[in-house]
This record gives C-alpha cells, sequence and structure tokens, in this order.
C-alpha cells in the first residue's frame, strides 16, 4: 500500500472500553499483514476517534486518499442514511482528499462464507 493511502475502519462505538478491541485486533492485522499499511479506527458515536478526527489524523500524515471501511455486518440506518452523510461531509470539508466508502463489511460474500464456515465447525 502506498504512504499517501490510508484506511480508516468505521465501527458503532460502545461505552464498554472493551467492545472496541475486535476492532483494533483488525487493524493491528491489517499493519502484520502489510508494514506500509496507514491504518485507523473511527466510531460513529460513544467512542474516540470518530470518522473527523480519524480523517484529521491521517491527513496530518500526509496520506491524500482514504478507504473508509464500514465494519458493520448489517444495513441499518448507519449504513444506510449515516455513512453516506458523513462521508459526504468530509468530501466538503477536504476536496482534496480522494474518498471511498466501501460496501459493509457483512456485504461482503467471503466473510458470509467464513461465518458460516465457524458456525458448521
Amino acid at each position: 500500500m502506498s504512504s499517501d493511502r490510508g484506511i480508516i475502519l468505521l465501527a458503532h462505538g460502545s461505552r464498554d472500553p472493551l467492545w472496541r478491541e475486535p476492532i483494533e485486533r483488525v487493524a493491528a492485522r491489517i499493519r502484520e499483514q502489510d508494514a506500509q499499511a496507514i491504518v485507523t479506527c473511527a466510531y460513529l458515536e460513544l467512542t474516540e476517534p470518530d470518522l473527523r478526527a480519524a480523517a484529521a489524523q491521517l491527513l496530518a500524515q500526509g496520506v491524500r486518499a482514504i478507504r473508509v471501511v464500514p465494519m458493520f455486518l448489517g444495513l441499518g440506518r448507519h449504513a444506510r442514511e449515516d455513512l453516506p452523510r458523513l462521508v459526504g461531509e468530509l468530501r466538503q470539508r477536504h476536496p482534496q482528499m480522494e474518498l471511498t466508502l466501501q460496501p459493509a463489511i457483512g456485504e461482503d460474500a467471503r466473510l458470509l462464507d467464513l461465518m458460516a464456515q465457524i458456525a458448521l465447525s
């Protein structure tokens, strides 16, 4: 991965500080698999940093293209309505930044297959 590209893993958030650990472990796995990867986590509510702060952090590190990966299994209101609005606001705030919003992680057939395999094992 190029050093001017970054990834934001975006999750819901929780008051429980242990809740964020799985998302942070995904970020750590990304770093293990690609030492050049610039990845951070962001949360919609109840946990810091939010999407705006995470994007600002990456921009300060020289990142010019950000891929936002929603870490949601389902397509609730957050994935359908809130995320596109938040990404749109970021695009207006930082027009120089290339910002890509990926589909929710739960829409990926590879993850669905893996969850089925885990349930069957």
